[in-house]
């Protein structure tokens, strides 16, 4: 569990954090400017796996410009963790995920979706960095799943929420939140908030059984065994 937890300062990056030997987690890729890119190489990123939907992964004018050869030497792979437009999903998570009790949810619909996401982080060569949009929920649920994988105790897998969660809260007090649904929280409202939906997180993986929902659902062996090689991987930061 060596720098387990630890926030990464690629130069850009937003809620950006170590989850577990080689991984690591951060929100959307657009704000890593061509130093943070460079960071990341250095760290012995060489696959980025974007859980986003197509239709979100797109630059703003307010991300930094980059050129492609920035991350020539990484590859970018896309693993939605749903189904856009889903009415099954909005029936029971609203309009987007936004909250640990939506997981079991997720993962009920689109199992295979999430077979596909642990299958593309178990072929990186080298460390890997998941990202979704803000870094917190989808993020947050593979995140998890991961942590589960590794072994990871509940306190820590908790922690791994709450900190992704106070991230981009963090972000919205300096920069503003990206629409309307979202909004910056004061530590009054947050704390208690965020206390019931780690123990939400908790009970999401423990119930779930990582390991024996991958393999229950097509995940193979090798894949198996090339996640946890992953999840051992030491990073120096």
């Amino acid at each position: 569990m060596e720098n387990a937890g630890q926030t990464v300062g690629w130069d850009g990056a937003v809620n950006a954090w170590h989850v577990a030997g080689g991984v690591f987690r951060m929100g959307r890729r657009e704000w890593l400017t061509e130093t943070g890119w460079q960071n990341a190489y250095d760290d012995g990123v060489r696959t980025v796996v974007d859980l986003r939907n197509p239709h979100e992964v797109q630059r703003r004018d307010t991300d930094p410009s980059v050129p492609e050869s920035a991350w020539s030497g990484v590859r970018i792979l896309s693993a939605p963790t749903e189904e856009p437009g889903d009415p099954r999903l909005a029936a029971v998570c609203g309009p987007y995920l936004n909250d640990p009790a939506h997981y079991p949810h997720n993962v009920r619909l689109y199992p295979e979706k999430f077979v596909d996401v642990f299958r593309a982080i178990a072929s990186a060569p080298a460390a890997v960095a998941i990202h979704c949009a803000a870094g917190r929920d989808r993020s947050g649920m593979v995140a998890a799943m991961l942590q589960d994988l590794a072994g990871d105790p509940d306190g820590l897998i908790a922690d791994g929420y709450i900190r992704a969660a106070r991230g981009i809260n963090e972000r919205y007090r300096t920069h503003g939140p990206p629409h309307a649904r979202e909004r910056y929280m004061e530590d009054a409202e947050l704390d208690p908030l965020l206390e019931q939906r780690g123990r939400t997180v908790v009970e999401f993986v423990r119930e779930l059984d990582t390991r024996s929902f991958l393999l229950r659902n097509g995940l193979d062996a090798a894949d198996l065994a090339a996640l946890l090689k992953l999840l051992t991987r030491r990073v120096r930061l």
